[in-house]
């Protein structure tokens, strides 16, 4: 029996228990893998009559609301809505009232009993009826209020979100324009002017030069907020809230109270002055030094600020009081935790996350943490101008794309999580799964499967919570920006949930609901304007690539996994149009590191690779790669005789390099990006995935300052060549 009953709680809560390799064969998650998933879900498996008793409440649950939390629909499509009532009431009249974004407000009568009755249930020795409503009412694209209401009492609420039928796309690019970009970690970038990372004014430079030379946007990963007083955890893709920005792209020396005197003692201190020459010469970027340096600079800046603006009735405290109340409790939550972790590690206490904070301080809603904050208000609103001053800059710089005419601008990066110890969990619980973490099976990038350490979104409760965590999350990472890259795109159908403490290929499939998230994604580009691309590499099924072909979604595809199955690569002009083709990403080797093996090297020393075979596999594949790489390139007389065509004879040098992406600039995808690693040939990459303290990921720098990039006559010349490409394309 029990198996039974799991597997109808399994089926109920959209785990998956079959589906298809990287390598397109069959593969089934174990039996002990549903009892574990559904473990981390909420439910007690352990004896058949708990998990009837769990299945029963789910479905009374259902029964006991009248209406759903909420409702996606299509523009075009009709609005029906399923209510669900005690037998006695089917008789009377109903209203479903209406309150749309705008404030206007339109009703609709109704008596059940004449309405499509689809089911019926008894429920404590009540009988339910369920009814489908149809709802003749044209509303406009936006969110909206339902409430269900029977003489004159209010029985239900809802939420209806009328979506459009695909995302936004740029007129021009629906021309048949075809495009070319840059690619770049931010906190890479060097300069003559930032303080040993990258910052915001960096990346206005960066838009200016760029776009002089033909490029039509700067990609950046995510921008995400991370730890003030954890400076070390430093993966983009492992944010504390995704909501809000990295503080430490502000440069300091843009804010206004910056040349105030007791600024200017702190910078010019030789103290201040040492640690800012190391961490602007050092290899890696050096966070805690960065931290230090800015946290300090910022901090008396906002005393500066604080004293002359935000103490008074004038414009600027206006604009920020402003831009707190619209970031409500999330941005409320993040300042907070960002003072209480800071004030907690002060104090030596054990400070990485929420997990390890005093019982007291574990949930921002705990009476505890309202205490902190009123006893520590000034601190907190230090953190709160952070987030200001960083959408400032940002604003700033996604400013300087369209002065300089680009097609898109910046697109902006949404990672798939955040940290175990994260502000946004700490905020919101009940929405995370945290005896569980997303991450891959097995497949080609990584052949033990990963487990990234992020709690995944319970999709029920995010269903409950009416979508909104989604929907503030794809608004957020659309503000600033012409563009917004998806991370793990599959994560709209289905995410890899992997149980704490077992191995990533131990982990099973949950699905969440694709339609309705197509359908607010859809909503959210069309208002922030922002052309949507979908990284869909891995292990992707087939209907979810045609479903966000559909929703206008952009495909994400990368040279080297574009491949037949005798082992020939397609040729770029083979793409789809619907896409954003690359040679490379921030996971894989740059060329330089890809056509000398120096990612296997490196790999084999940290302990990738569990047996000698796998490697000697992955050596003799990437000879065989290489060989059908240059066969490709000549072919399509993509590079000239001075590059050889036996792979045996032929190392990596600038006319390969530039060849390949000149190459790849002649395809028919509509985007295309680049990484600037590539065009500064360098051989390290910036990540490694599958590693945590082996290798120094997030941190390697660019080679040259962007000063002196753009005034190298070879590098113009190749973006001269990508242009010339990418119009000739557009003509085909």
């Amino acid at each position: 029996m029990t198996q039974q009953l799991l597997q109808q709680l399994v089926e109920m809560r959209g785990i998956e228990t079959q589906y298809v390799d990287a390598w397109g064969n069959p593969a089934t998650i174990a039996e002990s893998s549903k009892a574990k998933l559904l473990n981390a879900l909420g439910y007690d498996t352990s004896s058949d009559e708990k998990i009837q008793s769990q299945i029963a409440q789910d479905v009374q649950s259902v029964w006991l609301s009248p209406l759903n939390p909420v409702q996606v629909v299509r523009r075009g499509e009709d609005i029906t809505l399923s209510v669900r009532l005690p037998i006695e009431l089917v008789n009377d009249e109903h209203v479903l009232t209406v309150t749309l974004e705008s404030g206007e407000v339109l009703t609709h009568a109704f008596t059940p009993v004449d309405e499509s009755m689809t089911t019926m249930a008894h429920i404590d020795d009540v009988e339910f009826h369920e009814y489908v409503v149809a709802l003749p009412l044209d509303l406009p694209l936006g969110y909206h209020d339902v409430a269900l209401s029977a003489d004159g009492d209010q029985i239900a609420t809802s939420r209806i979100i009328m979506a459009p039928q695909a995302c936004f796309t740029p007129d021009p690019i629906k021309q048949g324009k075809k495009i070319w970009g840059l690619s770049v970690q931010l906190y890479c970038v060097r300069s003559e002017n930032n303080w040993g990372i990258g910052d915001f004014s960096d990346l206005a430079q960066l838009i200016e030069k760029s776009a002089s030379v033909g490029a039509d946007f700067i990609g950046l990963n995510p921008i995400h907020a991370l730890y003030p007083a954890n400076p070390n955890a430093c993966s983009p893709y492992g944010p504390s809230s995704r909501r809000w920005l990295n503080y430490l792209y502000i440069d300091v020396t843009a804010v206004e109270g910056y040349d105030d005197a007791s600024v200017q003692a702190l910078v010019s201190s030789d103290d201040f002055n040492k640690t800012l020459a190391h961490a602007r010469n050092v290899e890696h970027v050096d966070y805690e030094a960065v931290a230090h340096l800015k946290l300090a600079a910022l901090r008396a800046v906002f005393d500066v600020y604080d004293a002359k603006y935000l103490t008074k009735s004038t414009k600027q405290n206006k604009a920020f009081k402003a831009f707190v109340e619209a970031g409500g409790e999330s941005l409320d939550m993040l300042a907070v935790y960002d003072a209480l972790q800071s004030s907690l590690k002060a104090q030596g206490k054990e400070s990485w996350g929420w997990p390890v904070f005093p019982e007291e301080f574990k949930d921002y809603h705990n009476p505890a943490v309202a205490k902190f904050k009123k006893a520590n208000e000034q601190d907190v609103k230090f953190y709160l101008f952070l987030q200001w001053i960083a959408a400032q800059q940002l604003e700033q710089a996604s400013n300087k794309a369209t002065e300089a005419g680009m097609t898109i601008g910046l697109y902006r990066d949404l990672a798939v999580g955040v940290s175990e110890g994260s502000a946004e969990i700490w905020g919101n619980k009940d929405l995370y799964c945290t005896d569980a973490s997303v991450g891959a099976p097995p497949d080609i990038l990584g052949p033990l499967g990963q487990n990234w350490g992020l709690p995944p979104m319970d999709p029920r409760k995010l269903y409950e919570q009416a979508y909104q965590p989604i929907i503030d999350l794809f608004a957020s990472n659309m503000a600033s920006s012409g563009s917004l890259r998806i991370d793990h795109v599959m994560a709209l159908l289905r995410l890899w949930w992997v149980v704490k403490g077992d191995d990533a290929k131990e982990g099973g499939y949950i699905y969440y609901p694709v339609d309705d998230l197509l359908g607010i994604l859809a909503l959210e580009s069309h208002r922030n304007q922002s052309l949507v691309i979908g990284e869909d590499l891995g292990t992707v099924p087939e209907e979810i690539r045609s479903k966000l072909a559909d929703n206008g979604v952009y495909s994400y595809r990368v040279f080297f996994f574009e491949q037949a199955e005798d082992g020939g690569f397609f040729s770029p002009s083979h793409y789809p149009v619907q896409s954003m083709s690359t040679l490379t990403t921030h996971d894989m080797p740059t060329l330089i590191g890809y056509w000398h093996c120096l990612d296997l090297e490196l790999g084999k020393e940290i302990g990738l690779y569990p047996t000698q075979e796998i490697l000697d596999t992955l050596y003799t594949d990437r000879h065989d790669n290489k060989q059908s790489i240059l066969d490709t390139l000549h072919g399509h007389g993509s590079v000239g005789d001075n590059v050889g065509r036996d792979v045996n004879y032929v190392g990596m040098n600038q006319d390969l390099n530039y060849g390949m992406q000149v190459h790849m600039a002649g395809g028919s995808s509509a985007l295309l990006s680049l990484q600037l690693e590539d065009w500064l040939q360098m051989d390290k990459p910036v990540n490694i995935p599958g590693t945590f303290d082996e290798y120094p990921n997030w941190r390697r720098k660019l080679t040259q300052n962007i000063e002196t990039m753009f005034e190298n006559a070879q590098i113009n010349e190749l973006a001269a060549k990508l242009t010339h490409a990418r119009k000739q394309a557009s003509n085909k």
